[in-house]
């Protein structure tokens, strides 16, 4: 059983509790009847705000929408107008362009081309608006007006500023100083930099918007005539130079600078001063010509439209290229006329220029890459003219060599080298300087069949001219033996002219030794090794076979005192009548022979100082010899009353008249 008093306090405790529970359901109901009544409240007043919402829509929506169709009635409005001041303007741009057309576009192209533009624009807007209109025909004629305007600009800004480039100026072009500047250095202003914008402008402007090509053959007619006249001009200048003391720099001569001053070249024998200068000039003006020419592209690659300039660059090169081709063949004909007559020397001045312009070609592909087929074979062909002629010219000269007339008069009275032996040589030598070009004048025209030259097919391409540098120069050592050959022919037929076998020795030594020391100093010697190992021995023996044949002349004055002759007597007995005639026959006869000799042989030459000493001295050596034995045995015996009248002569004597043999001077 529970204790009352805890009971008692169980209940209080449980009474309590309840009554608070009662109190907070109390709280709740009253919290919940506040709620609903807010709720209801706010219902009423969102109800309330929609209605009122609803009546301001239907209010606004229509005044929204008849503001918005006034703002398109606006716009419309506008762009009506402004449609309408378009149009309009088109209707004034005669008006307002009329007088800067009449005046011009000089001084003011960015304000005509601007105008131009108006035009055209007007143009169009009548052409597809208003066909019919009278206001197209007057902007037609305007823009018709303002577009000749523009070509006649073109022109006459060409006209003013194209100069043709000063001789000084394309000299320094083309030569290229390696120590002072590099050759791209030099750079020529065709046209000043504000007129060449201006003529870039029209070009575009005609070429985009006037529809015409005109101002295209402008443009080279007025080029052409500059690059023709520079070229010529540069001719010109080399020509009025000629009789300087300076000689402008060449291209066919490495390393020799135009501004350098100089001496004037020895004049090469048989060379004329002006064919020189002339050769000179032409190879000057066919560098100029690459050079020009490759200017003249980069300017017109700015104003002409890229698909015409490959043609107009054509036309614009044709004059100053056909009278370089002109001149090469005038060369050409000019050295076929020389052969003709024999002139060698002259058909020399076609190895440089050849040379030259073989050496340019490749410039000149390049440059004229893109030109029509007619333009790029000028040069191969003027090269194989050459080739040709020069090829012409080294055969007929063989054959003069060879065939030139034994003429008695034209003969050297003294023996000395003849002139067609130093000729030839002088030929030969000069054309060392050429050995390549000469070499593939030969090879163009397939000597190797006429020399005998075995072909190996890895010295020849499809082309003549492709042989290689081997087989040319074994062709041009050919060449150069065939020559010398000739001449060895000709010059032992012409020493026969002569009646004393003696003098034709001296002539045939003199010539050979000439040839021999000629080869020496020179390449030749070399060249001529190529083909022909044992020459050089071969001329010492044909110049020693010459010495001997010489000193058989004195034989005549030697036998008379040669011990096989003498008579044979005892010592201390008297001669007989007979035995001093002998000795007497022998001293006179020597003394005669003697003095003959030294007379007619003291006219005679021999050129080369060592050879003359040589010859002189071993004659000496024998005469002196042979005549002081005779005069040791017959000099103190008496076969005459009159020693002096035959012994007139002392072993010294002799020699000292032997000393004077081949001196005029003496």
């Amino acid at each position: 059983m529970i204790p009352p008093q805890e009971a008692s306090a169980r209940r209080r405790e449980i009474e309590d509790k309840l009554k608070q529970e009662e109190e907070t359901l109390s709280f709740i109901r009253d919290s919940l009847e506040k709620s609903d009544q807010l709720t209801k409240n706010m219902v009423s007043i969102l109800s309330s705000f929609e209605s009122r919402l609803m009546k301001l829509e239907n209010s606004i929506i229509p005044v929204h929408k008849q503001t918005e169709n006034l703002q398109r009635l606006q716009e419309n409005v506008e762009k009506t107008l402004s449609c309408l001041d378009h149009v309009i303007s088109y209707y004034h741009v005669a008006s307002d362009t009329e007088k800067i057309i009449r005046e011009g576009p000089t001084g003011r192209l960015e304000e005509y081309l601007g105008s131009m533009a108006k035009i055209q624009k007007a143009v169009e807007y009548f052409q597809d608006n208003s066909p019919d209109s009278p206001e197209l025909n007057k902007v037609k004629l305007l823009f018709e007006r303002g577009k000749e305007s523009l070509e006649s600009e073109f022109r006459s800004l060409m006209t003013r500023h194209s100069k043709v480039v000063s001789p000084v100026l394309i000299l320094d072009l083309i030569s290229g100083d390696d120590e002072l500047e590099v050759q791209e250095d030099v750079a020529l202003e065709h046209l000043p930099e504000s007129v060449l914008q201006d003529v870039i402008r029209i070009s575009r402007w005609l070429v985009e918007y006037g529809r015409n090509q005109d101002f295209m053959n402008v443009y080279y007619q007025i080029r052409s005539s500059q690059l023709d006249r520079s070229i010529k001009g540069l001719k010109e200048h080399f020509r009025k130079s000629s009789s300087s003391s300076a000689v402008p720099y060449s291209p066919a001569i490495p390393n020799k600078r135009k501004d350098t001053p100089t001496k004037k070249p020895p004049k090469r024998p048989g060379r004329d001063d002006m064919l020189d200068v002339e050769t000179d000039a032409y190879i000057h003006c066919v560098s100029a010509f690459v050079k020009l020419a490759q200017s003249e592209y980069q300017l017109l690659a700015d104003i002409i439209p890229e698909h015409h300039q490959k043609k107009t660059f054509d036309s614009l090169i044709q004059d100053a290229l056909d009278g370089l081709m002109l001149e090469g063949e005038n060369i050409v004909s000019a050295a076929r006329k020389a052969i003709i007559r024999h002139d060698f020397s002259t058909v020399l001045t076609v190895f440089p220029i050849l040379r030259h312009l073989k050496q340019t070609k490749p410039e000149f592909d390049q440059v004229l890459q893109g030109t029509a087929a007619s333009t790029k074979n000028k040069l191969p062909g003027l090269i194989t003219s050459m080739e040709t002629i020069g090829a012409k010219a080294l055969e007929d000269f063989a054959d003069n060599i060879k065939n030139d007339p034994d003429k008695e008069y034209n003969m050297p009275k003294d023996g000395t080298v003849h002139e067609l032996t130093s000729n030839a040589i002088l030929f030969l030598q000069q054309l060392l300087d050429f050995q390549e070009t000469a070499g593939a004048m030969l090879a163009s025209q397939v000597l190797g069949d006429t020399y005998n030259i075995p072909l190996d097919p890895r010295e020849t391409s499809s082309s003549a001219t492709s042989y290689s540098s081997e087989f040319s120069k074994r062709l041009l050592s050919t060449y150069i033996c065939k020559v010398l050959g000739n001449l060895q022919l000709n010059l032992l037929s012409k020493s026969k002219v002569y009646e004393d076998p003696a003098l034709s020795a001296i002539f045939l030594h003199n010539n050979y030794n000439y040839i021999l020391k000629s080869l020496e100093k020179s390449e030749l010697i070399q060249l001529v090794a190529v083909t022909q190992k044992t020459a050089e021995r071969s001329y010492r023996e044909h110049i020693e076979q010459q010495i001997q044949t010489y000193q058989r002349s004195w034989l005549k004055v030697t036998d008379y005192i040669t011990e096989k002759n003498l008579p044979v007597f005892q010592s201390g007995v008297k001669l007989r009548d007979k035995e001093r005639q002998m000795i007497k026959e022998r001293f006179k006869g020597f003394n005669d022979g003697l003095e003959e000799l030294c007379k007619i042989q003291k006219a005679w030459a021999i050129p080369d100082t060592e050879q003359r000493d040589k010859i002189r001295q071993a004659q000496k050596n024998i005469v002196k010899e042979t005549y002081g034995a005779f005069l040791h045995r017959f000099g103190n015996v008496s076969f005459t009353k009159n020693p002096d009248k035959y012994i007139k002569y002392q072993v010294e004597q002799v020699g000292d008249m032997i000393d004077r043999l081949f001196d005029t001077s003496a």
